[in-house]
């Protein structure tokens, strides 16, 4: 039988109910049903001892079309073997995505051993689909079968296994179709990305240039009105030419497209120049940062692109600001730390006072535009507290780590803002 989908389903429904189910007529075929003739076709195995033994305590009972034969959750039980008609076999997804039809069921087809052989709960929601019969058998008497008869237990595993490998490759095509979508969807994030980008660079410009040539003129300066609102208006663009560059960057991070220009850096000089460029905004938050490189990292050098790799520390320690309270501290701390290969590396640790991160965002924080608290809650400011983002800092740190050969991730004991357990982010890099 074709794919049957839940919608289908009750389509179908609606129309045998006007129509009739028929369940008269497969009562009366019920009575004169071969149980023997059934059960040889569902079990290969038994010799013919086993199988009247099993007739023998199967009882054959008639449904109507859309009765509900085993509910998904509940302990039940009873065995099926079907006998005729056909039912479907539906699993309930999520609550958005409701329930998907995995199979039809019919004349010899076995419904309910998992759950009596697990004692678990039903797995899964059988609906009869036509008016069928059903040969019975209930646990007690399932367990005895299958204790006296080997035959009947390989034949169920058999079974089983084979319907368990067709489940797989039906969650397999599904999980391939759903990356296939998802890759064009994230193809398409990253050209609007890119569009969006240079078509904000423009104007951006053109507002930064007149309004630097507006602040260039002596009269406007000294203006006390004007020289603020021209402040205002520089900042809150060189802030919108940080952002657009750094869309930019991702789609390169994304596009494989980062040019790597390898040049050594001297580890204290690049951890100072990030430092001294946020002492101004860490200090309107009474946030403390501290620099503690251990003796073997003092002098070491890192090999890498210098304008990426300070983005990369850039971004972590402005994150670090972002989510500690006024008053906090942020702890950078390096050491030589060889990678993988045994190659010379160095690890930069980014630790804070702040408010933690859940286990279940320590991978997902690094994916583009993700945001670990509410969007309510977004800010524009670059380092007030809890201030969000466009989310893009840390997957661009991410990128950057991997263009070199290293890695970034995150340890946090977990979300808490009275306690403040704080997070630290390590940054692995060759030397």
């Amino acid at each position: 039988m074709p794919h049957l989908s839940m919608g289908h389903f009750y389509y179908l429904k609606a129309i045998l109910c006007k129509r009739g189910s028929g369940y008269t007529a497969c009562m009366n075929d019920a009575d004169s049903f071969d149980k023997l003739a059934l059960l040889r076709t569902a079990f290969n195995g038994l010799t013919e001892e086993e199988l009247r033994e099993m007739a023998a305590l199967c009882d054959l009972r008639a449904y109507p079309a859309f009765h509900l034969l085993c509910r998904e959750g509940a302990y039940e039980e009873t065995f099926y073997v079907i006998a005729s008609g056909q039912a479907i076999i539906s699993k309930r997804i999520g609550d958005k995505e409701g329930e998907r039809v995995l199979r039809t069921v019919t004349s010899g087809d076995l419904v309910g051993e998992m759950a009596l052989i697990q004692h678990a709960p039903r797995s899964a929601t059988v609906r009869t689909l036509t008016p069928l019969i059903a040969l019975e058998m209930d646990k007690p008497h399932f367990e005895a079968m299958i204790s006296r008869s080997p035959h009947m237990a390989l034949d169920i595993i058999r079974i089983t296994l084979s319907r368990l490998r067709e489940n797989d490759q039906m969650m397999i095509a599904d999980l391939q179709k759903t990356n296939r979508v998802l890759r064009q969807l994230d193809r398409n994030k990253l050209e609007f990305i890119q569009v969006a980008a240079h078509e904000l660079r423009t104007p951006i410009t053109v507002i930064k240039g007149y309004a630097n040539l507006l602040k260039s003129n002596p009269t406007l300066s000294a203006d006390p009105t004007l020289n603020p609102a021209l402040e205002g208006i520089l900042s809150g663009a060189e802030r919108m030419h940080t952002v657009v560059n750094t869309m930019l960057d991702v789609t390169r991070v994304d596009n494989e497209m980062l040019e790597i220009r390898n040049s050594p850096i001297l580890l204290k000089q690049w951890v100072g120049d990030v430092l001294s460029g946020l002492n101004k905004s860490a200090s309107e938050r009474a946030i403390e940062m501290v620099y503690q490189p251990e003796p073997d990292a003092a002098q070491l050098l890192v090999q890498g692109d210098p304008a990426l790799l300070h983005k990369a520390l850039y971004q972590l320690v402005v994150n670090a600001i972002k989510y500690t309270p006024d008053g906090g501290k942020v702890t950078i701390t390096t050491r030589s730390a060889p990678l993988e290969n045994q190659a010379p590396g160095v690890l930069v640790s980014v630790q804070d006072t702040g408010i933690g991160l859940d286990e279940e965002h320590h991978d997902l924080i690094f994916e583009k535009f993700y945001q670990a608290g509410e969007a309510a809650m977004h800010s524009s400011g670059t380092t007030s507290f809890k201030g969000g983002g466009p989310g893009l800092g840390l997957a661009l740190v991410r990128g950057v780590a991997r263009a070199h050969g290293g890695k970034v991730w995150v340890e946090s004991s977990g979300h808490d803002e009275e306690t403040f357990p704080g997070s630290t982010f390590h940054l692995w890099l060759p030397a």
